[in-house]
């Protein structure tokens, strides 16, 4: 009997064992083991090394200034806290716990943000799993509305425990999908600026209002995009203005819409321009004096201008805007090479002054010349646009998911 009993206690005391075990090996499913924080122009971007995906919640918090972390069943190494000062945005990093399971990390700032995005990445390349955070540099007045629980950017699953789940079996009201990348689209010209005149009259104002909505109507098709028009009909907006408005919609890309003419009837072909002072050719600087001459048409002089341009594009943080431009160039070329006919060093350079906004990649795309009256003919034809619109969407698609990868180091 006692043999009996002492088998039977061995055996319970296993169980607890195993349980023990099995518990304390969920308690910390996942292991945060670096933490990088990334200045840009006037962001940060932080990014957590991570051996599995956890839950999480981020927002901010006043006095002091602090943006706010909390993870669950997670456990953090220890360099993590070392490694959190960027020197600039964030002065310090501190870890603790919150609640039960969670760890809370929490950045000291400098200045007011808000929170642009929060997301996890799966794993990828040489990558594991990360977890990131998008911070923006904002007024006083922003950071004071974007704070508290009230605010937070938070994971599906932290949002769906059963403590945020409504009566009504809704997902709780502090999830928030990821932000729609937002595009505008600049059809040039407009009003009493026609821009360049085709062999049968046509004005460019026409194709080029005519294409971006053509191509409005392919990005809103996908879903993943909020898109905007600089102008919606045949009025004269100013090229400064055009600028502003990309920045006053916080546009992630910008594109204008043109189409060339040449003095060779039989020049022909697409081609896409980046910003640059120095013009690539005597062609793509002829061009860009003569796009940058239509403020002059109503009464608006560019030129006053150019010292502050000139200071933006001399200040190393534009870099990044213009290697964007860059990326978004190539697949933009690489794309409407498989659609229609395109100039040799289809990728080219001008100083156009509604490329300037420093924050914001934006190409200019001449969708070919009215000049020529095959061209002309086609771009007046709604299936070549749709042809170009479709091009011109994949190159966007493929820009956005590099940009994903390629920027989160």
């Amino acid at each position: 009997m006692k043999a009996l009993l002492h088998k039977t206690h061995f055996i319970w005391l296993m169980l607890l064992t195993f349980l023990f075990v099995g518990i304390s090996s969920d308690v910390h499913s996942a292991q945060i083991s670096k933490l990088r924080i990334g200045q840009g122009i006037s962001n940060v971007r932080i990014v957590f090394d991570a051996d599995s995906k956890f839950e999480y919640k981020a927002f901010l918090l006043s006095e002091p200034k602090r943006l706010v972390v909390d993870a669950k069943n997670v456990s953090v190494s220890s360099g993590v806290e070392q490694a959190g000062s960027s020197g600039n945005l964030v002065s310090a990093t501190r870890v603790g716990s919150v609640g039960v399971d969670g760890v809370r990390i929490v950045f000291d700032l400098q200045q007011p943000v808000i929170i642009k995005k929060a997301f996890m990445l799966p794993p990828q390349s040489n990558f594991n799993w990360r977890f990131v955070v998008d911070v923006e540099i904002a007024s006083e007045r922003e950071f004071i509305k974007h704070i508290g629980n009230d605010n937070a950017f938070t994971s599906e699953s932290y949002a769906q425990s059963p403590k945020k789940i409504s009566s009504s079996g809704q997902k709780s009201k502090h999830f928030k999908p990821e932000r729609k990348k937002v595009i505008v689209l600049d059809p040039g010209h407009g009003g009493v600026d026609p821009g360049a005149i085709g062999v049968s009259g046509i004005y460019e104002k026409k194709i080029t209002l005519s294409m971006a909505k053509e191509l409005k109507e392919e990005l809103d098709k996908t879903g993943k995009y909020t898109v905007y028009l600089t102008r919606n009909r045949d009025v004269f907006i100013p090229l400064r203005e055009r600028v502003r408005i990309a920045r006053r919609y916080d546009a992630d890309l910008f594109l204008s819409i043109h189409a060339d003419s040449a003095v060779n009837r039989r020049a022909t072909g697409l081609s896409v321009y980046t910003l640059s002072e120095t013009a690539s050719d005597k062609e793509a600087a002829a061009l860009a004096e003569k796009e940058n001459k239509a403020d002059i048409v109503a009464g608006l002089d560019f030129a006053e201008h150019s010292k502050e341009v000139s200071d933006v594009l001399l200040n190393l943080a534009q870099r990044e805007t213009l290697n964007r431009s860059a990326e978004l160039a190539t697949f933009m070329v690489q794309e409407m090479r498989k659609s229609t006919h395109t100039l040799d060093n289809t990728h080219r350079f001008a100083g156009f002054a509604v490329l300037k906004a420093p924050d914001v990649p934006s190409i200019l795309l001449e969708l070919g010349y009215l000049s020529n009256r095959t061209e002309e003919k086609q771009l007046q034809q709604k299936s070549h646009r749709k042809k170009l619109a479709v091009s011109a969407r994949k190159a966007i698609d493929k820009y956005f998911k590099n940009m994903q990868s390629a920027s989160v180091f």
